[in-house]
């Protein structure tokens, strides 16, 4: 009976809100669905026609560049290639025509070869081959047509790339191509003639202005600056931030692993919040479709699971994997552990996917639904780390064990004992299991991913601000309060239950004594900031672990405020606890995530990602999050403010409707960072096809020659 009257509790406030969506889209705004699927059609071709514009565009660059280099090369090839070329190429080539000039019969023979022969016939050749208003009004429909537009874009998105790749390829052979022909020009013409040449603009490449040449015997003094003049290229749109150090001297092979780590979990970073995007749309349209592996109550612990351990779990074991031993000063124990490690995790997390959607899973307990053969997947992964992690700070060569491997490897012990608790069926009937669901959602939350981040952070704020952590006694005065209070406080999501009032009391205690690692905390990574504060406006890093910061004592702070009676009163069953973990999982841990892995790629592969998309994924990130908790907070404390008037429950599902919808377009921007996020891991990693023209020449002319000599 108590499950009949839920289901139509909430298939009556799904209605409700059904219908708040379309009388706000419909009426209040008077867009009839005529208009409404007009807009939608002229975006799907507006999208299309920006990808075709850029791709005209595109053809044109490459185009011109070609007639230009043809025009060019048609009325003086030489002197054209020359002006491309620096001093040292030049005696490169010089030395190479002397050593041609020694085999003079074998230049003759090649001679006599080519005046067989069009000199065309040496370049590579280049070939290119009437609607019903009550269907299509339905808030299900629209929302449905809508998430097909957003892989419609990416599609378009993607051939762009192709595209835009296959014409890079096709510039940069027609640059071969040219170098292929002054390469055979430089063969052609006498020794005399090319040193003469050659050595003309080799002076004009090194010449350089005296000091004094243009002011007389006397040094210039320019005491305010007057002759100092910087060239403006045009007004920037982003101001320039300082670039990473490409690092020499770490194992290759760690490197690749750790990139791999990153990789996927920037792949279940995007599943799981597509995933959490579809659900944030079925909160104002619950009527999008009736399958059931994508229903609510199925998709909801996809989307947790899947940023909880595909995300952000192996995104911290692969950075720990590059803290560990850097500040162990030592080699990583074991490659295979780590890799073994990765191929768990990421079979734990398909599996679970799958398993979930098919309606298999552990009884509903939150964040732990995988069932216990998947789940233990996940636990030999984390076995195989710590072992990992502890041979390789038992071979440390340094005296003392730095801060971070404190929090890194206690964050790894406490989750593997956790889980245990967890999932062994020892307390797993009746207020026992209440209790330990308690224990696991809130300890896999400060004792995984909290504790795991700090340690991270612990090592990169200060490498990235160039100075030591402020205090270390403070690092390790919120370490221990952490684990003292952290491990008491999972019983405060049960207040007013029928767990024991005293348990409760003691979660409540521990709770607010969180205060004090909190603060702790903060303060040590504030007062690193002291004195670097400008370096703020010069770094694209900072500002995600500024945030973070913000958040890991906001969002710290705001858990203990809601572990209190009389706050539980009015937040507990509503979206307030919603926005709460989003504000810590997201503003805290990803944030921190994101400031490590920005700080670490470009070390491994010399590639930053462009300056402005790295601005809008932070951006849209943050905005985004403020979007999707400030209202879900204000909202649900109206809400339950509500309930306690006595309020029928029904009301309050009404009233939140506007700001699920809020919900839903915050999420959307999140969602979105993501992407660009996606994107700049992408052109980090993988390496940009160039080519210098003249060191094309040069190159070629070396290698033929060379190969003349020896024959």
């Amino acid at each position: 009976m108590g499950s009949i009257l839920t289901f139509n509790l909430f298939h009556s406030a799904a209605d409700s809100a059904h219908g708040l969506l379309l009388q706000s889209i419909f009426f209040h705004s008077k867009i009839s669905p005529i208009e409404f699927w007009l807009g939608f059609l002229l975006l799907i071709f507006l999208s299309i026609l920006i990808v075709v514009l850029l791709l005209i565009d595109r053809i044109k660059q490459i185009s011109t560049y070609l007639l230009k280099e043809k025009s060019n090369f048609s009325q003086n090839p030489f002197k054209n290639a020359l002006r491309k070329m620096n001093s040292n190429q030049i005696a490169r080539i010089l030395k190479h025509k002397s050593k041609q000039e020694i085999k003079s019969w074998l230049l003759a023979f090649f001679l006599f070869g080519c005046s067989l022969f069009p000199l065309d016939s040496f370049a590579q050749t280049v070939s290119i081959d009437g609607i019903s208003e009550s269907v299509w009004s339905k808030a299900g429909v629209i929302i449905t047509l809508v998430l097909l537009l957003i892989p419609t874009i990416f599609i378009l998105v993607l051939l762009f790339v192709r595209i835009n790749r296959k014409l890079t390829h096709l510039n940069i052979q027609a640059q071969k191509e040219e170098a292929d022909l002054i390469v055979q020009e430089l063969e052609k013409r006498p020794l005399a003639e090319v040193q003469k040449e050659l050595t003309a603009f080799q002076e004009a490449a090194d010449y350089q202005l005296e000091e004094n040449l243009l002011a007389g015997k006397d040094p210039a003094e320019d005491p305010k600056g007057l002759l100092t003049l910087n060239e403006v290229e045009g007004i920037p749109i982003v101001s320039k931030k300082k670039k990473a150090t490409l690092r020499t001297n770490f194992d290759v092979k760690l490197s690749k692993m750790v990139n791999c780590y990153l990789i996927s979990a920037t792949f279940w970073l995007v599943f799981g919040t597509t995933i959490g995007e579809y659900l944030g749309f079925k909160f104002v349209a619950p009527d999008m479709e009736d399958l059931s592996w994508l229903s609510f109550g199925r998709l909801r612990p996809v989307h947790t699971n899947a940023v909880f351990w595909g995300w952000a779990s192996l995104a911290m074991i692969g950075l720990g994997y590059y803290v560990v031993p850097r500040v162990s000063n030592t080699k990583l124990f074991s490659m295979k552990l780590g890799w073994y490690s990765l191929f768990l995790i990421n079979l734990c997390v398909t599996l679970g996917t799958i398993a979930l959607m098919a309606g298999i899973n552990n009884s509903g307990g939150e964040y732990r639904e995988y069932i216990w053969p998947i789940m233990l997947l996940f636990g030999i992964a984390l076995v195989l780390t710590l072992i990992n992690y502890y041979k390789t700070i038992a071979n440390r060569t340094t005296k003392e064990i730095y801060i971070s491997n404190w929090y890194i490897v206690s964050a790894v012990i406490f989750t593997i004992v956790i889980s245990l608790a967890a999932y062994l069926p020892f307390w797993q009937k009746g207020l026992g299991e209440t209790i330990i669901q308690g224990y696991f959602m809130h300890q896999g939350v400060g004792m995984w991913f909290m504790l795991f981040c700090l340690g991270l952070v612990y090592y990169f704020l200060p490498q990235q601000l160039n100075r030591p952590i402020y205090s270390y006694s403070l690092g390790i005065l919120a370490f221990w309060t952490q684990i003292l209070f952290y491990t008491l406080i999972g019983s405060h999501h049960f207040v007013f239950s029928s767990i024991p009032w005293w348990l409760q009391t003691v979660a409540i205690v521990g709770s607010a004594g969180m205060a004090i690692p909190v603060i702790a905390g903060t303060t040590n990574f504030l007062m690193t900031f002291k004195g670097s504060w400008y370096k703020l406006g010069d770094s694209y890093i900072l500002p995600f672990f500024l945030v973070g910061i913000i958040f890991y004592f906001t969002g710290s702070m705001q858990g203990t405020a809601e572990a209190f009676r009389e706050t539980n009163l009015i937040w507990h069953f509503t979206d307030f606890t919603v926005a709460h973990s989003h504000l810590t999982m997201y503003g805290i841990i990803s944030f921190f995530l994101w400031a490590s892995i920005y700080t670490i790629v470009p070390r491994f592969t010399g590639k930053e990602a462009p300056q402005i998309s790295i601005g809008a994924h932070f951006w849209f990130a943050f905005i985004g999050m403020l979007m999707y908790t400030v209202p879900l907070m204000y909202g649900s404390t109206l809400k339950g403010i509500m309930w306690l008037e006595g309020k029928p429950f029904i009301d309050g599902v009404m009233f939140m409707a506007p700001y699920w919808l809020w919900r839903a377009i915050g999420g959307s921007l999140m969602w979105l960072s993501h992407l660009i996020f996606a994107y700049n891991l992408y052109k980090m990693m993988v390496p940009v096809k160039e080519i210098d023209i003249a060191e094309e020449i040069t190159t070629q002319f070396e290698n033929q020659s060379t190969l003349r000599v020896q024959k």
